[in-house]
């Protein structure tokens, strides 16, 4: 079995499709895609793509697996400084100004901060988290989690949800299994149990002195990337969900506003 052979292989059992359904989505017969994963037919470029986008491979996977069958791999990967790319550092930073007096950071997809705008800096500085570090060490190496965060059980088990769900999506990165694992030993995590009904959505419950600052997430990412970089990029925006964490993040950003 060649290598493009065990790794379409090996996505195939990641999507939990047999040869038949794959080689139906994909417009070929059972039997060719069994030669392909044998190696006993070789893929042009073009099936390697379609097949590729019907297993809903990350970029980076897709160029991997041109470069195992010896093409060369189509989707660049531009770093983020380069002039072609700043139409979209231009539109992240708007994000996160706009996003103001409200937190949100920019994360790669292993969880890396890579930026923070002006509230999410104030807001974490203390914590120890700041842009280069990886959110999921500082929670659980540190042990932050359980310190900063009044609902560490629910919200760490919601993490360990995303973790799995991020890694499967990706063909399983270890990194990311790796912290879902310790997540499961975590006596408050292991202990949560979700509350019936459920929530609309997870709520993040920060202790910040006496204060209690309530956030609610939303991701947003490029869909249409082309480029690796820019794909595995996610924006998290944060937003009150009860009117004291609002008016203390008001007041942050704009002092006068405490005193109303």
């Amino acid at each position: 079995m060649t290598q493009f052979g065990q790794d379409l292989k090996t996505w195939r059992s990641t999507r939990r499709l047999s040869q038949l359904a794959l080689a139906t989505e994909c417009g070929i017969s059972a039997r060719h895609l069994s030669f392909l994963e044998t190696g006993r037919a070789r893929p042009s470029r073009g099936m390697i793509l379609r097949l590729s986008e019907s297993l809903s491979m990350p970029r980076s996977a897709r160029n991997r697996m041109l470069i195992a069958a010896g093409f060369a791999p189509v989707f660049p990967d531009i770093h983020r400084d380069q002039d072609v790319m700043a139409p979209f550092e231009a539109a992240i930073t708007r994000m996160l100004q706009n996003h103001a007096p409200f937190p949100a950071v920019v994360m790669d997809r292993m969880w890396r901060i890579l930026e923070m705008n002006a509230p999410a800096e104030m807001l974490f500085s203390d914590l120890g988290l700041r842009s280069g570090q990886s959110l999921i060490e500082v929670m659980l190496d540190q042990n932050i989690g359980p310190q900063i965060v009044e609902n560490w059980g629910e919200v760490g088990h919601h993490a360990l949800t995303r973790l799995r769900a991020e890694s499967a999506a990706a063909g399983g990165i270890p990194e990311l299994e790796d912290a879902a694992d310790r997540l499961t030993r975590d006596p408050d995590v292991a202990k949560f149990e979700p509350s019936i009904p459920l929530p609309p959505v997870t709520a993040t419950i920060i202790k910040a002195g006496p204060m209690r600052l309530s956030l609610f997430s939303t991701f947003a990412q490029f869909g249409s990337a082309e480029d690796v970089t820019l794909s595995d990029l996610k924006i998290e925006l944060m937003f009150p969900s009860n009117d004291e964490t609002r008016l203390f993040l008001e007041s942050l950003a704009d002092p006068s506003q405490a005193e109303q």
